[in-house]
């Protein structure tokens, strides 16, 4: 590959970093074509950027940024594809399910500006919640003591409804 290729590429994996802010380094390399396929498949209806890399060309796109990858550089052996997304928590769940089948391995992740190194963080990458999740979280929270007054109110109005009602009778 010349030069100005590879200085090419370097620029568009430097470009695609930039723009999502979570990215995964996966090892797709034991898959057969029907599993890429289908992880290929719902990647692309997660809205997850499925990208296979080299090694060099990525260690020298991440180094051209601002944020430190060093974490990231020991996970670059072998066969490395990224999985880029928004949502932190998305191509881990998608990785839960493939993963059934026994591939694809997880080798690190940068999600919410922290380092993930190693298989055994995929479940504390699952567990990690999206800005949407965390502000339904706190509304459902800052909800909960309105409701709790609504319904001890609805239903002191109802005992109480039910005793006038029973005096009344009598």
């Amino acid at each position: 590959m010349r030069k100005e290729d590879k200085n090419t590429i370097i620029e568009q994996i430097t470009a695609i970093v930039k723009e999502y802010s979570h990215f995964y380094l996966i090892d797709m390399n034991a898959m057969n074509a029907t599993k890429t396929s289908n992880l290929r498949r719902a990647c692309y209806k997660e809205d997850v950027k499925l990208m296979v890399v080299k090694n060099t060309l990525l260690h020298k796109a991440l180094s051209s940024l601002d944020v430190d990858y060093s974490p990231l550089y020991n996970s670059l052996k072998g066969s490395t594809s990224v999985m880029f997304c928004n949502a932190a928590n998305v191509p881990a769940k998608l990785l839960k399910e493939i993963a059934k089948d026994g591939m694809p391995g997880l080798k690190a992740a940068y999600a919410e500006e922290s380092f993930y190194i190693g298989a055994d963080q995929l479940e504390a990458l699952i567990s990690i919640k999206s800005k949407n999740e965390v502000i339904a979280d706190i509304i459902a929270l800052l909800q909960s003591p309105a409701k709790n007054v609504i319904s001890a109110l609805q239903t002191g109005g109802n005992t109480l409804h039910g005793v006038l009602k029973t005096l009344g009778e009598r």
